[in-house]
């Protein structure tokens, strides 16, 4: 599955099929969380929340990668992530793009 966030696949026509979606709600990690708020007193990248949010992420493009090839897709194009905040200590990561598929 090619991913792009251009409005199109280069030296492919395209035929839409639609707007595809995958999300992740994730939730804080008590250890994490501890250990971020030591990490804020000094600086630096919290890594467990890097992490965390990569994972999220990465399962969010699985699902909707899921929905584009269940639509018969060969590509998404014009790829965007979001992400809110659902409650204290969760997040929603969500990715879209329109699902296309190449004209012979």
């Amino acid at each position: 599955m090619t991913l792009v966030n251009t409005s199109f696949v280069s030296g492919k026509e395209l035929e839409t099929l639609g707007v595809v979606k995958g999300s992740m709600i994730q939730a804080k990690h008590m250890g994490k969380d501890i250990m971020a708020g030591f990490k804020s007193m000094v600086g630096g990248e919290l890594t467990g929340y890097s992490e965390m949010i990569n994972e999220a992420r990465s399962i969010a493009t699985q699902r909707m990668v899921q929905e584009a090839e269940g639509l018969g897709a060969d590509a998404v194009i014009n790829l965007r992530y979001t992400s809110a905040t659902v409650m204290q200590g969760a997040a929603e990561i969500l990715v879209y793009g329109t699902a296309v598929k190449y004209k012979n």
